[in-house]
């Protein structure tokens, strides 16, 4: 293990994926304060145009992408209060009333700061985490990995913004779609219509940008007419001394918060920054400052927004279950260049793992200093019209779903794609499932088959093996658990009210 951490620093001596490494982040600083674009969106549009490279640069532009907008949405939330990614929704509270008091700078380096040290602190927990994963590996079996997909589907009734129900709707949608194709095993054709380019699938590329880049789109489209009033920034000025002996227990707190809160299936960053700004405010000594320009509520959310983004690859590099909606495109990465996220990642993969691990750690200091000294451009940014961005937006989505395969299908897959996540998005069901369900659709089949040749048809036996009940039992309580908690709780209600 040892020797595959220093393989990965030593892969970042290449210096043309330094200079790639660089751009990305430009790249998605820009992508993460233009309001309506957002981590996913941007990983998403870039997606085909990795498919060419090797998979340690490719992989380390989309996490670079993802690292970098992460903490550019800090920058419109502060100076134009519109958030410019939903994880930056609490950083509004308190960046725009100190922007408005003169205190833009000192806002953003506190975001820039915490940002900085919650990422830093998560990616050296997930290495960390490595050697543990790799130890697991020599446990999975076709049977665990099924009990784990299956696992991993029950947590798409949370991991989207609409009700469990839809969600769990949205992702069988997901699950359905992943049938499409030849069956690997019985080498029967299924749902092609006769049409050749469908007999390997429904490809991920064009589908991730058809539910993330084009509906949003559309849903902007209702948007033409909104402006931005923007707070005038005189200079950058960094936190005083004072400032980090206030918020210095707030940063590795939240830090602490959003690495965990990542790491869990179906959570992200948006979710660990308002947990992340909720404990920040209840262990303040002067809570009734939040909302009114506290640095301590700054710097709760963006240390755990930040810090969610290591967190969320440690399942979807060690298990195969994306942790946030940008994870989830970025396995969709990971399988598109024939690489195969599981346990396994860091015993056949190591070398590979631990460069994609350094890159997050560098992103993290390349966007510190981005975030102070080009905030002020980038701000500027988001005067674009989006009369004018989001046709920019379409050619990108179009120009990407062609370059995949050169084939027109791809690109009416997009399209199509992108018209069904737009009513879906406008009745309440959230595009994250499908997404998922697309991709682990085909794994949860795949790995059943497996199974079930493993234990000669015979599947009641994968109760029988530890590992593979342990999952079954995880999913149990994650689907039924809820349901079973509050029938209880509504039974006891009656009791404790008639006692009082």
């Amino acid at each position: 293990m040892d020797a595959a951490i220093l393989n990965g620093l030593m892969a970042l001596a290449d210096p043309q994926l330094l200079v790639l490494i660089f751009a990305a982040t430009l790249g998605g600083v820009l992508v993460g304060a233009l309001p309506g674009l957002n981590a996913t969106t941007g990983v998403a549009l870039l997606l085909p145009f990795t498919i060419t490279m090797d998979p340690i640069p490719a992989i380390a532009i989309l996490t670079t992408i993802y690292c970098a907008a992460t903490f550019a949405g800090a920058i419109t939330a502060i100076l134009i209060n519109t958030p410019g990614t939903s994880a930056s929704a609490t950083t509004c509270l308190d960046g725009y009333p100190l922007a408005q008091r003169g205190e833009a700078g000192r806002a953003l380096g506190m975001a820039a700061v915490s940002s900085t040290i919650g990422g830093i602190i998560s990616v050296v927990a997930l290495m960390a985490a490595a050697p543990l994963m790799a130890r697991a590996a020599y446990n999975f079996a076709p049977p665990e990995y099924f009990a784990l997909t299956v696992f991993g589907l029950s947590m798409l009734s949370t991991i989207g913004d609409g009700s469990p129900v839809k969600n769990i709707v949205s992702g069988a949608f997901g699950v359905l779609l992943a049938t499409v194709g030849i069956d690997l095993l019985t080498s029967i054709e299924r749902f092609t219509f006769g049409m050749n380019e469908l007999s390997e699938g429904i490809p991920f590329v064009p589908v991730m940008i058809g539910v993330f880049g084009i509906s949003e789109l559309l849903i902007q489209a209702d948007n033409l007419h909104v402006e931005r009033k923007q707070v005038i920034m005189k200079a950058i000025k960094l936190p005083s001394r004072e400032d980090y002996a206030r918020v210095w227990k707030t940063i590795l707190r939240s830090s602490g918060i959003g690495t965990f809160i990542g790491i869990l299936p179906a959570e992200g960053a948006t979710v660990a920054s308002m947990i992340g700004y909720n404990e920040a405010k209840r262990w303040s000594k002067k809570p009734e400052e939040f909302g009114k320009g506290s640095l301590e509520g700054i710097a709760g959310s963006e240390a755990a927004n930040n810090s969610a983004t290591g967190g969320a690859m440690v399942p979807t590099l060690a298990l195969g279950i994306p942790g946030s909606p940008t994870a989830a495109v970025i396995l969709a990465g990971l399988m598109v260049h024939g690489l195969r996220p599981g346990p396994t990642m860091f015993t056949e993969q190591a070398d590979f793992a631990f460069a994609i691990f350094w890159s997050m750690m560098l992103v993290n200091v390349i966007f510190f200093f981005i975030g102070l000294w080009g905030a002020k451009i980038f701000a500027r940014v988001t005067l674009i019209p989006i009369q004018i961005l989001w046709p920019i937006v379409f050619i990108f989505s179009i120009v990407g779903a062609y370059a995949l395969e050169q084939s027109m299908m791809d690109v009416w897959i997009a399209i199509g794609s992108g018209i069904v996540g737009f009513f879906m998005r406008r009745h309440g069901f959230s595009v994250v499932p499908m997404a998922i369900g697309l991709i682990l659709g085909g794994m949860l089949e795949t790995r059943l088959g497996q199974s079930m040749v493993m234990l000669d048809e015979q599947w009641w036996l994968m109760f029988t093996r530890p590992l593979a009940l342990f999952f079954f039992v995880l999913t149990g309580l994650a689907l039924f658990g809820p349901m079973v908690w509050g029938l209880l709780f509504k039974q006891r209600s009656p009791v404790e009210s008639t006692g009082e």
